[in-house]
């Protein structure tokens, strides 16, 4: 493509852009009786960095060692112009376009990980659970180097993710940098065919629920509905407490993250965004009612815990409906609006900052928890067998004065049967297990307990 012929077709296409303001017309409004305003003056055009641009092109068509196309020169130089203004904006070309609406569907091939680029490397934000990922043991804040033989730095994040996307069955080599470790790791994973199912639950113990949400996708908001009403008929008395947890949650869909808080509160702002384009001025609010009736309930979220999710968070912790438990989350608080292109791509844009319902701005920042749990594992420690001395081992102890009588202090009949598995054995597991979920099931007993005591139950 000549340059002057470039140089033309750039120009015609800003002034046509420029000529193309927006008329915003109320239909029903009488007409006004006084001049409108001249319309703002249009920002001239850098010609100077248009000719520089343009001289780009042509040397690198003239001069590179290899023959380039126009179509990738001009795609690469639109990749450019995103990647440097931030992190989450970028050229989505027809195929990395299919596959994010895929994403947002819950149904894609790959290997299960959400990721940011970070100084030209490919960062795990999360993985998602149940994908060949997350049972690999890829973890939150993970450092991608390489895919395969490829090494990362250099490679779009688009790039990045169409390589790690493919055939379910067919494997790919990844190696990581993991903070803590002085040497790397390396990672074979079979991609899969990826089929988030972003909403579990369970019971922790009786009338005490667990929501677990890994992803914010399109339809999330009705499964947690789903999920709600399933725990709430078969407690039968109602929910005396839940926990939420949104660890590793990547984020998703905004509107997910209004209609999961908007189940928890009854009033008052979930989220606000601003923008410079009036489109992007959004404000959210809940109505009632409150699904679980008002329940004590615990979040917990971590450095893994990502947009969406901290919307959600911030909502439930500005509004006093819930404690926030865990560790400081990841800080992404911006909002990437999806644009699509003529050619069948799309432009993800960041349009906005989203803010929490007291105006806090989470961007590079993070939820900070309530209750801060630091990272630890636990060692199994055999009580049975521990020498633990109470009064009531002790020789010719006082009886308590009641009439009861306590015996020897020796182990009840019924924590040495071995073939049921007493609820003390079951919270020691989930101890080892999840200790962070074992301390909100602690916590959350507690506010359970001092709810029904405040209410006289």
């Amino acid at each position: 493509m000549p340059p002057a012929l470039l140089t033309a077709i750039l120009l015609s296409i800003s002034l046509g852009l420029a000529a193309a303001e927006p008329a915003d017309v109320d239909a029903n409004a009488a007409a006004p009786t006084v001049a409108a305003p001249a319309p703002e003056e249009q920002p001239k055009l850098p010609l100077d960095d248009i000719r520089i641009l343009v001289e780009v092109f042509h040397k690198i068509k003239n001069d590179y060692v290899e023959e380039v196309s126009d179509k990738d020169l001009l795609e690469d130089a639109v990749r450019g112009m995103l990647a440097g203004l931030d992190p989450h904006s970028s050229y989505l070309d027809p195929e990395g376009y299919q596959s994010l609406q895929e994403g947002t569907t819950g149904e894609f091939g790959g290997l299960g990980i959400e990721v940011g680029m970070d100084d030209g490397f490919l960062k795990v934000i999360a993985p998602i659970d149940d994908t060949p990922a997350a049972r690999a043991g890829i973890q939150a804040g993970d450092v991608i180097i390489r895919l395969d033989d490829t090494p990362v730095k250099g490679l779009s994040l688009g790039n990045a993710v169409k390589k790690m996307r493919g055939k379910a069955g067919t494997d790919i080599h990844i190696t990581i940098v993991r903070e803590g470790l002085d040497k790397t790791l390396d990672f074979t994973l079979t991609r899969d065919v990826i089929q988030i199912r972003s909403v579990k639950s369970r019971f922790l113990e009786p009338a005490i629920g667990y929501l677990r949400i890994s992803h914010f996708q399109s339809r999330t908001g009705d499964d947690v509905k789903q999920h709600l009403a399933d725990l709430k008929q078969q407690a039968g008395n109602g929910l005396k407490g839940l926990v939420l947890d949104l660890r590793n949650n990547p984020g998703g869909v905004l509107g997910a993250a209004v209609s999961v808080s908007d189940a928890f509160l009854t009033s008052g702002k979930i989220v606000y965004t601003e923008g410079r384009v009036a489109d992007s001025e959004l404000e959210f609010n809940a109505k009632p009612p409150d699904l679980i009736d008002g329940a004590p309930l615990v979040v917990l979220v971590n450095e893994g815990s990502a947009s969406a999710s901290e919307i959600v968070a911030g909502a439930l912790q500005d509004s006093k409906r819930a404690v926030i438990m865990g560790r400081r989350s990841f800080g992404k608080g911006s909002v990437q609006t999806i644009l699509p292109m003529n050619n069948e791509a799309a432009l993800k844009l960041t349009t906005a900052r989203y803010f929490t319902p007291s105006g806090r701005s989470i961007q590079a920042e993070g939820i900070v928890p309530d209750i801060v749990i630091d990272k630890l594992k636990l060692s199994e420690i055999s009580v049975a067998n521990a020498n633990v001395v109470t009064e009531a081992n002790l020789t010719g102890h006082l009886e308590n004065g009641n009439g009861e009588e306590h015996g020897n202090g020796e182990t009840p009949a019924d924590e040495k049967n071995e073939t049921a598995k007493s609820p003390a054995k079951e919270r020691e597991e989930l101890a080892l297990k999840d200790f962070e979920l074992y301390e909100a099931l602690n916590l959350l007993k507690g506010m359970a307990l001092l709810q029904a005591r405040s209410s006289g139950l």
